[in-house]
């Protein structure tokens, strides 16, 4: 059945984390709609290799519209985690129980919510001392899935297990 992820993502974004994954979402028949602060516009990659085109304004959606969220890493998520729209929008999710994928810095947004506190959870090796104190059980591994809901995963050598972890809970 396809299912609706919500990607939170503005410029900075780490390249290949936000469009490997979504391409593997997409072609496995899910609807990836990326949310920003402003419809319409284009955010850029940190690499400068992809330029997404932003679908929807956060002040347009809810969470209970989407199946999923989707959080790709670099300087994206530390930017929307200064905009409580963007926290509450992925505490959401995490209150609701709904599948999270979050990559590399992706978990700053979680930190921000602080919703992951108990969790078994990875991400960014320079994020590691802010998720232990947030009181998640930080582990150095490829992927980690925790209570069938949370995917993380620490850097774009992770993409394929974050990837097939991902689509499993979908």
């Amino acid at each position: 059945m396809s299912k609706k992820i919500a990607c939170l993502i503005t410029n900075m974004f780490e390249d290949v984390e936000y469009t490997d994954p979504a391409q593997s979402f997409k072609e496995a028949g899910h609807k990836v709609v990326t949310i920003e602060k402003e419809k319409g516009k284009t955010v850029k990659g940190k690499q400068g290799e992809a330029a997404v085109e932003i679908d929807e304004s956060i002040d347009n959606v809810s969470p209970q519209d989407f199946d999923a969220l989707f959080l790709p890493g670099g300087f994206s998520p530390d930017q929307l985690r200064a905009d409580e729209r963007f926290v509450q929008f992925a505490k959401s999710f995490m209150d609701e129980k709904k599948p999270v994928f979050a990559i590399c810095h992706g978990p700053q947004l979680l930190l921000t919510a602080k919703t992951l506190e108990g969790r078994d959870a990875t991400g960014y090796k320079s994020i590691k001392v802010d998720m232990e104190y947030a009181g998640a059980n930080y582990q150095d591994t490829e992927v980690v899935v925790c209570q069938n809901q949370l995917v993380t995963s620490r850097q774009p050598d992770d993409i394929p297990a974050f990837t097939r972890e991902a689509l499993k809970l979908l």
